[in-house]
């Protein structure tokens, strides 16, 4: 699959299978193309050739299949409660009042949040926020789970925390997550596989390490320690490329 945007390459010939259930973590360096491949996944934006396939069906639009954990937490609508929030996808999909309400229990339950479901966003801490937004995508029942930096904007202990949750949330849930970091030490504790990307323009996927360390992980672990210098040694080499590029060394 390749990603243009007028006559810029974003991404060039990029080719990744992910199975029901993986948890998958892209990686490298900024303006490589991480987002652009993930918003190609969610339906946001079309491939300028090749296809995405979410099983057998090809991606033309945005689904509810394929739901999108952002960053910000401003995707909230702050003006509804957190129930109302969570509840607003199942309601759009025409389901009944006894669905919708089994579905926002059953996941404000899922992440934690049962006993705050009457407050509103502005009331919540920012990782609650971004607790809340899992717990609105998850309840529209995707298959695949989108999730662009989403702890990113949060401090290192909130962070620490939410790298927990996810991987609690996700072996619960079931579903399949595609989870764009910057962070290195958070795809080894999160990812199945980790995906490397070249610098950009014209990026493509550089190399793909599988995670095979029992879970939950401690990156002070050996194996872990391993790993992180081989990823950090590959994305090395793309960053000084990037610098390269801008006249830098």
């Amino acid at each position: 699959m390749s990603i243009h945007f007028g006559s810029f390459v974003a991404v060039e010939s990029a080719a990744l299978d992910i199975a029901p259930g993986e948890f998958v973590c892209l990686l490298g360096p900024s303006g490589c193309g991480k987002s652009t491949l993930l918003n190609a996944v969610a339906g946001f934006v079309q491939p300028a050739m090749g296809d995405v396939l979410v099983g057998d069906a090809r991606v033309r639009g945005p689904s509810v299949s394929r739901g999108v954990v952002f960053q910000s937490s401003e995707s909230l609508f702050p003006w509804l409660r957190v129930r109302q929030n969570v509840a607003f996808g199942p309601r759009m999909r025409g389901l009944d009042r006894a669905q919708v309400r089994e579905l926002t229990d059953r996941h404000l339950e899922l992440v934690g949040l049962a006993h705050s479901a009457e407050r509103f966003p502005d009331e919540l801490s920012g990782g609650m926020r971004q607790r809340v937004q899992i717990a609105r995508v998850l309840a529209n029942e995707p298959s695949v789970v989108l999730m662009d930096e989403p702890f990113g904007a949060l401090d290192a202990q909130t962070r620490e925390v939410m790298q927990r949750e996810i991987e609690r949330i996700w072996r619960d849930a079931g579903a399949t997550i595609l989870f764009v970091t910057h962070d290195l030490n958070e795809a080894i504790l999160l990812a199945d596989r980790i995906v490397t990307m070249t610098a950009g323009p014209a990026a493509q996927i550089k190399a793909v390490y599988p995670v095979e360390l029992p879970r939950p992980r401690d990156e002070t672990d050996v194996g872990a320690i391993e790993l992180h210098r081989r990823i950090r040694q590959d994305i090395g080499i793309e960053v000084s490329k990037t610098l390269r590029a801008q006249g830098l060394e």
